[in-house]
C-alpha cells in the first residue's frame, strides 16, 4: 500500500480509502453487521488506514459499525466522516424523502454542524474526526458561516482537517477564502469525469486531496457483474440505465477488449485496473466500498499497482470508445 499527504496537512492516508456508504445498508438493498465489520477490519489489515462514512449512511448505522470494528485500533486510522444532511431537521434546503415522511434538508449552519459532530463522535466512539466534511452544498447558509464553524472546531481539536463533497469550483474557491481546505470528494471514474475540467486542475494546484468516490461506478467497472444480475428495492442501482441489461454487456465487451492485456500483465482485476487509473494523478485517493471482508482485501491490492504509458493509453482507449455512446 502507498501512502500519500491528505492535501496540506500532516495527516498519512492510504492512497487506497474504504468508503463506507454501503455498509450502511439504505440504498443498497440492506446490509450484515458482522461482515460489514469484517470489511472493515480486513481493510486495515491489508494496509487501508483511511475510512470515509457520513451520518447519512444509514442514519448513524455505517458509524456505528465503524465503532465496533475500531475498537483497540482507534489509533491506527484516520476517520473521515460529514455534515449538511439532516433528516431530524426541517430547516435549509430540501434534499429529497430518505423514506416515506422522512425529508432530507441540506443544511450547514454552525449550530447544527456542532450539533452533527457530537452526534457522530459518540456514534464513532472517539474524541476527534481526523477530516470533518462538508456533505452536500447548502445555499441557504453563507459559506463564509460553515466555514467559520470548522475552523473554530479544529482550533478546538474535534476536527483535523477540514474538507468539501460535491461542491461547485465556485463553493470551493469560496470555502478557500476563509482558510485552508484539505480535500474535495467527488464522483470520479472512468465513466464519471466532468471534474477533469475544473475542480480537478483546481485542487492540483492549491495542494488539496480528491476523494474520488464510486470510484468502480458502483460495481459496474469490476466486469463481475451478470448483465442478468436482479437488484434487491431499495438498491440505488435498481432502474439506473448505466445498469440496464445492454450496457452491463457493453461496457463487460469493452473491458474485455481493451483492457484484458493490462490486468493480465498486473495479475490484477478490471476493477483494480480502473482503480489504480484513478492513482496515476497524485492527489487522488480512490474511496473503493466493501461489504465484505473479501471485497476489502481486493480493493487494497490496487493501491501497490502503478500503470506505465502503454496501460494508460489501453485505458484511455476504452474511455474513448464508451463515451462514443455513454450513459
Amino acid at each position: 500500500m502507498r501512502y500519500v499527504k491528505l492535501g496540506s496537512s500532516q495527516i498519512m492516508v492510504s492512497v487506497i480509502g474504504l468508503g463506507a456508504w454501503a455498509i450502511g445498508g439504505k440504498w443498497w438493498g440492506g446490509t450484515n453487521e458482522k461482515e460489514s465489520i469484517e470489511a472493515i477490519q480486513a481493510s486495515i489489515d491489508s494496509g487501508i488506514n483511511f475510512i470515509d462514512t457520513a451520518p447519512a449512511y444509514g442514519q448513524g448505522l455505517s458509524e456505528r459499525f465503524i465503532k465496533k470494528a475500531l475498537r483497540g485500533r482507534r489509533d491506527k486510522v484516520v476517520i473521515a466522516t460529514k455534515c449538511g444532511l439532516r433528516w431530524d431537521l426541517k430547516k435549509g434546503l430540501y434534499f429529497f424523502d430518505y423514506a416515506p415522511g422522512v425529508p432530507i434538508y441540506k443544511y450547514l449552519g454552525r449550530q447544527s454542524i456542532e450539533y452533527e459532530l457530537d452526534q457522530s463522535l459518540k456514534r464513532l466512539g472517539t474524541d476527534y474526526i481526523d477530516l470533518y466534511q462538508s456533505h452536500w452544498q447548502d445555499p441557504t447558509t453563507p459559506i463564509s458561516e460553515t466555514m467559520e464553524t470548522f475552523l473554530r472546531l479544529k482550533e478546538k481539536g474535534k476536527i483535523k482537517a477540514i474538507g468539501v463533497s460535491n461542491a461547485s469550483i465556485e463553493e470551493i474557491k469560496e470555502y478557500s477564502r476563509y482558510g485552508v481546505i484539505d480535500s474535495d470528494q467527488e464522483k470520479y471514474n472512468l465513466l464519471d469525469r466532468n471534474i477533469e475540467s475544473d475542480l480537478l486542475p483546481w485542487c492540483e494546484k492549491n495542494t488539496v486531496s480528491v476523494l474520488a468516490y464510486s470510484s468502480m461506478s458502483k460495481g459496474l467497472l469490476t466486469g463481475k457483474m451478470s448483465p442478468d444480475r436482479e437488484f434487491k428495492q431499495g438498491d440505488v442501482r435498481l432502474g439506473d440505465q448505466r445498469f440496464s441489461v445492454e450496457n452491463i454487456k457493453r461496457v463487460n465487451t469493452l473491458l474485455e477488449k481493451h483492457l484484458k492485456t493490462v490486468t493480465e500483465k498486473h495479475n490484477a482485476s478490471y476493477g483494480h485496473i480502473a482503480t489504480a487509473w484513478l492513482l496515476k494523478n497524485p492527489k487522488v485517493i480512490a474511496l473503493c466500498g466493501a461489504r465484505n471482508k473479501d471485497q476489502a482485501i481486493e480493493n487494497a491490492r490496487a493501491g501497490n499497482i502503478e500503470l506505465d504509458g502503454d496501460d494508460i493509453k489501453k485505458v484511455d482507449d476504452f474511455i474513448k470508445e464508451y463515451d462514443i455512446n455513454p450513459l
